[in-house]
């Protein structure tokens, strides 16, 4: 996976090779519990754009990084991401009815079995992130189960639903809303380059720092334009149900800014990424494309 390759070849070699590793990785559907097992693969294989492996392969180059290392951060970051949609679209949340062009996981099967594939994908993903080959470098292990943790925990991921949940109905004002999204999407983003990162070395202060500007702004980029194709695009387009926020009455960057604003704010993102990315030189060029891939997406 070298740089030469164009970023189209170079994504879906990506994607192809996460596959086989979720395949691999995940549980058995002949193992019992069998229906739990299928649950689970049926919410996290064939789906979606893996843009969260897309950023642990892009930073991993950065640093040189083994590809079975990567493999299992980026299974790992994956699993975390699946088990929180599917808790996201359980009628106890968000209550939705399509995910990723097919049935959500309690449309499919039931609310209980929803719950559980959440639960059991959570605990596969730190499974697999340990029984990694690390070496001499055991503070790696430590220091990439720990960045995990921290990114889907209280003050990451599931902080930031929690205060999703709780601004429903409010008028939020400009802050608080980055600072809701900075911890529901920005803190899985941001482990998962710090993940890729870290599984080449571990990092001086100031290339953490060069990642946490670069995955700050992608992480802010990438729920503006979510709240706008939620705005303009449809559901075939999604492969999830459009217009839901509106309907649900959440505060977006759509509902504060407007379209255009929005937009703009996405673009000022993206070039704040591919600043933050001098300091790599050309070693960084998979992390701008994915920055320019996030902003300028369609669905």
């Amino acid at each position: 996976m070298t740089v030469s390759v164009a970023f189209e070849d170079w994504m879906k070699n990506v994607q192809s090779t996460m596959e086989d590793a979720l395949t691999t990785f995940l549980p058995s559907p002949t193992v019992a519990p069998a229906r739990l097992h299928e649950a689970m693969r049926y919410a996290v294989l064939d789906g979606g754009k893996r843009v969260r492996p897309l950023l642990v392969f892009a930073a991993g180059e950065l640093f040189d990084a083994d590809i079975a290392t990567l493999e299992r951060a980026a299974a790992a970051v994956e699993m975390i991401h699946a088990y929180s949609l599917v808790h996201d679209d359980m009628p106890c949340m968000d209550d939705d009815a399509l995910r990723r062009g097919k049935p959500t996981v309690h449309v499919k099967y039931d609310e209980a079995t929803a719950l559980l594939v959440g639960d059991a994908l959570q605990s596969q993903a730190f499974v697999v992130l340990s029984e990694g080959e690390y070496g001499d470098a055991p503070a790696r292990r430590v220091a990439m189960l720990r960045l995990l943790a921290q990114a889907s925990g209280s003050a990451g991921m599931c902080g930031g639903q929690a205060i999703d949940l709780a601004s429903v109905g409010r008028a939020l004002a400009l802050g608080e809303l980055e600072r809701m999204h900075q911890l529901k999407t920005g803190a899985l983003l941001r482990g998962s380059v710090l993940l890729g990162a870290l599984g080449g070395k571990l990092l001086a202060e100031s290339e953490t720092a060069a990642l946490d500007a670069y995955s700050a702004a992608i992480g802010l980029a990438f729920q503006v334009v979510d709240d706008v194709l939620d705005a303009t695009a449809d559901s075939a387009t999604l492969g999830k149900t459009a217009g839901k926020d509106a309907a649900d009455n959440k505060p977006t960057y759509v509902s504060i800014l407007g379209l255009d604003q929005s937009r703009e704010l996405a673009e000022k993102l993206r070039q704040d990424a591919h600043k933050a990315l001098l300091p790599f030189g050309e070693k960084a060029r998979r992390l701008r494309e994915i920055a320019n891939l996030i902003v300028q997406r369609k669905a």
